[in-house]
């Protein structure tokens, strides 16, 4: 099947996000829907977490809640424009397509788009009920649409909700942030992964799905982007080797740094990004550990620091990626060493 490409970064074959029947996040969207039962909806909220985790497919769904609650339309036909993206009342914030090259996206949301969008909030609505503006994603915004969207947020219309995505809520301005409820999402379950990869996928064998869901880690967009590498085991190997870093031997680390370093771009690209997730757990699960985890924690910030320094540093002068593998797996089992008693 395909599907038209609605955004910049939309992978192919899988449908929008806004297609999807959502899976997972319901704690989020039972706290939202309850709100507005109660008539205690905020004129803005912040969906944040790991890229790729559903953020998206929950604003959509909460958009069609909110549509469908505040309208007197039937809830498939608020569905069916809901999907289609063309509501009256609901607009959507993303880098938009270059009008000259038609297969092409801007490189982020632009200020033109921003306005845009508020001068048509501010207009006499289009149909009854709540509007709802989404926002995917606010990181796409340079400083002058970031201002834009401040003073939209400041100043919102009636019975508008505004729905802001962020990948990395540390990066945005703090001023947005305040101006929103936040809800932190996190990835979501293997069962959840696997239901959501096979719907969208029912051509995929189930051994495929399987493999697409471990390598996924709660992220249903980095399962979809396995299925697109081509066959190879050193993912897997990858895998294992940070399942228990502190124990593994020096030839394995070898062996997968150097089948990395003569891999294609996206599957070394996907392997960094799997290492990264790695520490970011590492970091996460030692701030969550509380006073007795300090050392922990440091040693995890240093760690982050050092490897993430060490890729810039290939990617800019073009070093040898097997020998900034090979650095990186040292960082990793050293610090794991540390904090993990030796038998």
């Amino acid at each position: 099947m395909v599907f038209e490409q609605r955004e910049a970064d939309q992978i192919e074959g899988v449908a929008a996000p806004e297609f999807g029947k959502l899976v997972g996040h319901g704690e989020a969207f039972a706290g939202l829907a309850a709100a507005l039962t109660a008539d205690r909806m905020p004129s803005a909220v912040l969906l944040h977490g790991p890229r790729g985790i559903g953020k998206a497919t929950l604003a959509f769904a909460v958009a069609r809640h909110v549509l469908e609650a505040t309208s007197d339309e039937t809830p498939a036909r608020i569905a069916a424009q809901v999907e289609a993206l063309s509501h009256p009342n609901l607009f959507v914030l993303r880098k938009a397509k270059d009008p000259i090259n038609s297969q092409k996206f801007f490189s982020a949301i632009r200020v033109d788009d921003v306005r845009a969008t508020r001068d048509a909030l501010q207009r006499t609505r289009g149909r009854a009920g709540y509007r709802v503006c989404i926002i995917d994603s606010v990181d796409d915004c340079n400083i002058n649409s970031a201002n834009a969207l401040l003073k939209t947020l400041e100043e919102p219309p009636e019975q508008t909700l505004f729905i802001v995505l962020s990948h990395r809520p540390g990066g945005m301005l703090a001023t947005i942030k305040s101006r929103c409820q936040s809800f932190g999402l996190r990835g979501l379950a293997p069962d959840d992964v696997a239901k959501v990869i096979s719907r969208a996928r029912p051509d995929i064998p189930a051994d495929a799905i399987e493999r697409a869901t471990q390598l996924a880690a709660g992220r249903p967009r980095r399962g979809f982007e396995t299925l697109m590498l081509e066959e190879g085991d050193v993912l897997d190997a990858l895998m294992a080797w940070l399942a228990s870093p502190h124990n593994q031997p020096t030839r394995a680390q070898l062996a997968i740094a150097e089948a990395l370093a003569g891999a294609k771009g996206a599957e070394l690209l996907f392997a960094q990004d799997m290492i990264r997730d790695w520490m970011a757990r590492e970091a996460e699960q030692a701030a969550r550990a509380g006073r007795g985890a300090r050392f922990r924690l440091a040693s995890a910030n240093v760690l982050w620091d050092k490897a993430n320094a060490l890729f810039a540093d290939a990617d800019i002068y073009n070093l040898d990626r097997r020998q900034t593998l090979v650095a990186v797996f040292d960082l990793i089992r050293d610090h794991a060493r540390k904090i993990v008693p030796q038998g």
